[in-house]
């Protein structure tokens, strides 16, 4: 099963700041640039291409925090699956979106390619973390926004082995954002 990532940091590679305000996402770059040949960045034709999602706790519980309407909902229909092992039951703003999940990584990745899943998209910074270590990121989509934290959460945590990202594909857009699509070879 191909994995994905797709995920915006800032310039030094902060995920969020240190209490898990993305905030910053919306106020940085050129807010007046003329975004109308790709408003989304790519989003809206990344999520077209999976069929399922896996995110870590704090990413469900940012985009709870949100309390999207049913239109501003940005997975449409896809699977979605939750890791935690402190949390049974979603939010309630998310109960029938989303579905959690305890246990082996790899168990439910089999579990997901034997229903005919064939492409993940995968959010969160130590869920990310968790599947290169477990070697099962394809490709990262990584946009850089023009800000810079100076701290927050790191978009990587301890990584067992060195990763080599290969063939790089960059897009510049009018806001200043810089999108970086690389493949992923494990060493």
């Amino acid at each position: 099963m191909k994995c994905s990532v797709y995920i915006a940091t800032s310039a030094d590679g902060y995920i969020a700041t240190l209490d898990g305000d993305v905030d910053w996402l919306h106020t940085a770059g050129n807010t007046n640039a003329d975004m109308s040949k790709n408003p989304d960045m790519g989003f809206n034709d990344f999520i077209a291409s999976v069929d399922c999602m896996i995110m870590g706790r704090k990413c469900m519980e940012v985009i709870s925090s949100f309390n999207l309407t049913p239109d501003q909902w940005p997975y449409g229909d896809i699977k979605i699956y939750v890791l935690s092992n402190s949390m049974k039951e979603p939010p309630e703003n998310l109960r029938g979106k989303v579905e959690m999940y305890s246990g082996d990584i790899t168990k439910l990745m089999n579990t997901l390619e034997g229903n005919g899943f064939k492409h993940a998209y995968i959010d969160g910074g130590a869920t990310i973390t968790s599947f290169i270590n477990l070697q099962l990121i394809n490709e990262m989509i990584i946009t850089k926004a023009p800000v810079i934290l100076g701290e927050g959460i790191p978009l990587f945590g301890k990584i067992n082995n060195t990763i080599k990202l290969v063939d790089a594909i960059a897009d510049a857009f009018p806001n200043d954002f810089i999108q970086v699509k690389y493949g992923v070879n494990y060493l």
